[in-house]
């Protein structure tokens, strides 16, 4: 890989995913390169929507990534170093290509208004963008296959789950509802409700639900992540990070930027997993 274009995908993930940035601070040295670009494209394609003025600008960016997977306009896509940077850890290290195209695909949900009608197809989602990160960077770890299985798909679940719940009010106010509509509806939540910012009791206790899954999911992935070998392992020490973000969502004040921990605290929270656990 070339050191610009790893640099170039260094800096984009901080600019633009910093949290999974500190993650890949606890990463061996060798990997960190190809899962920072990995992470890189990844936070690219997850914020085209609050970089397009509109869905159809935001389908050809996405399109763009596709073809850059494909093949097509090739010596244009390298002269991208982000392209650059994971078209080398594609290449390197035997990336499936398939994966990273229904990652881009489940990108396009993020592009319109159309609420997430339930929970299955909220899982779905996670599974084809956050676990699916996750399968890839224990790849890349692994320095070949590997099935991390119920590590990643827990895991990826309860981080678009947390991750969704600190957005919640920023979601609402651009008129999105990414959580799963059925969830709200069984608790007696509208649309209207979540897009004009009403605070509820009722709203309470449909985000306690997903608050509930989340932390179901963190445990089921814990106990997932113990059975790996101890080399795969650094590539989930997100799961502390969420953990402590959960515990500080303030459920009563949805619609409010969320409390969270100072970069110098994730730091020493990735760190401790990693020595404990990793």
């Amino acid at each position: 890989m070339k050191p610009e274009s790893a640099a170039f995908a260094a800096a984009e993930l901080r600019a633009n995913d910093r949290d999974r940035y500190l993650a890949t601070l606890v990463l061996p040295e060798k990997e960190r390169g190809a899962i920072t670009a990995l992470y890189a494209f990844n936070a690219d394609i997850a914020s085209i929507r609050d970089r397009a003025r509109e869905a159809a600008a935001g389908e050809i960016r996405l399109q763009w990534w596709q073809d850059a997977l494909a093949g097509e306009g090739h010596g244009a896509v390298r002269a991208n170093p982000l392209a650059d940077a994971l078209l080398d850890a594609i290449s390197q290290h035997g990336l499936p290509v398939p994966a990273l195209s229904r990652m881009i695909e489940a990108r396009r949900f993020d592009l319109y208004d159309d609420p997430m009608p339930d929970l299955a197809t909220f899982e779905g989602y996670a599974g084809e963008t956050a676990s699916a990160l996750y399968q890839l960077a224990a790849m890349i770890l692994n320095r070949g296959p590997v099935e991390p299985g119920d590590a990643a798909g827990h895991l990826g679940v309860a981080h678009a789950l947390i991750g969704h719940l600190r957005a919640f009010g920023y979601n609402a106010s651009k008129g999105r509802i990414v959580l799963p509509r059925d969830v709200f509806a069984t608790c007696g939540v509208s649309e209207m409700d979540v897009r004009t910012g009403k605070e509820s009791e009722n709203l309470s206790v449909a985000l306690t639900r997903f608050a509930d899954l989340a932390g179901e999911h963190l445990r089921k992935a814990d106990l997932a992540i113990a059975s790996l070998p101890r080399d795969l392992r650094s590539v989930f020490a997100p799961i502390a990070l969420l953990r402590a973000q959960l515990k500080r969502l303030n459920l009563d004040a949805p619609f409010a930027p969320q409390p969270d921990l100072a970069d110098w605290q994730k730091i020493a929270v990735l760190g401790w997993w990693k020595l404990r656990r990793g």
